[in-house]
């Protein structure tokens, strides 16, 4: 029968599609790169899909957020992003949480995941600025033995084609990497799936932008086609793996957190 998964069905098979829809993804950041990673994870039939982030639509976020529209400024992401999901598939499990993730508040917010949802995570998206929460995350997957993809720095870059897969150990060049590597390194952790790129950053001058009233601070340059794209390529590597597909499972990295 004929329905809006058929093409997909026609390469992922009937098993991939039961594997995908029985699967729960946790994704922590809904911005430039993780809007466009839930709405591939939804288009692809993901049964339940958990999202995280405080934040609101600004004015910024337009030029390459999937959910940044003149009508959405000021809603919270997480919000708009599940009744996007709800108009693509109503019968997706969406759970929306608004909290800034913190090394302390981490723990529990897992913790309530798996006791309140489903009992499990199959995999979570890390999609978020912030090295502190980045590095608590790969802790805490870790621990749990959940799987994990961490996006990297996709700010002040113009060649989403030079965006790469693999482990945080075989990284090069991107100053996010470097610290993680370091930092994760003196946590005991040598393994980390993750999006980066070898781009050398552009340098925008160090110039600064008043976003909100009375804050001014450096941030990085962005554009239309870069984060859509790391995230595009991050949610196909949790398809393909949820759905038993990965050919990349000798990868360096790829079946360890």
């Amino acid at each position: 029968m004929v329905n809006q998964y058929s093409r997909t069905e026609l390469l992922i098979g009937a098993e991939g599609m039961e594997l995908l829809k029985g699967s729960s993804v946790m994704v922590f950041g809904v911005g430039g790169v993780g809007s466009h990673c839930i709405e591939a994870l939804a288009r692809s039939g993901i049964g339940k899909l958990i999202l995280i982030d405080n934040d609101t639509v600004s004015l910024t976020n337009i030029n390459r957020q999937s959910i940044a529209y003149h009508s959405t400024v000021g809603q919270f992401k997480t919000l708009v992003m599940k009744e996007r999901i709800r108009d693509i598939d109503p019968s997706i499990n969406v759970k929306t949480y608004e909290t800034f993730v913190l090394p302390e508040n981490l723990g529990r917010l897992l913790d309530q995941e798996e006791e309140t949802g489903a009992g499990k995570i199959d995999y979570i998206v890390d999609a978020i600025d912030t090295v502190s929460a980045k590095l608590a995350l790969a802790e805490e997957a870790q621990r749990r033995g959940i799987r994990l993809i961490s996006s990297m720095g996709t700010g002040n870059k113009l060649h989403p084609e030079l965006f790469e897969i693999d482990d945080l150990s075989k990284t090069s060049v991107c100053p996010l990497c470097r610290v993680m590597r370091r930092e994760l390194k003196q946590r005991g952790i040598q393994h980390l799936k993750v999006l980066y790129s070898k781009e050398k950053p552009v340098d925008t001058g160090g110039r600064e932008t008043g976003e909100e009233p009375g804050v001014r601070r450096s941030i990085p340059g962005s554009i239309s086609f870069v984060p859509p794209t790391a995230g595009l390529l991050i949610a196909g590597e949790v398809i393909r793996e949820l759905a038993g597909l990965d050919e990349s499972s000798d990868r360096p990295g790829a079946d360890k957190v």
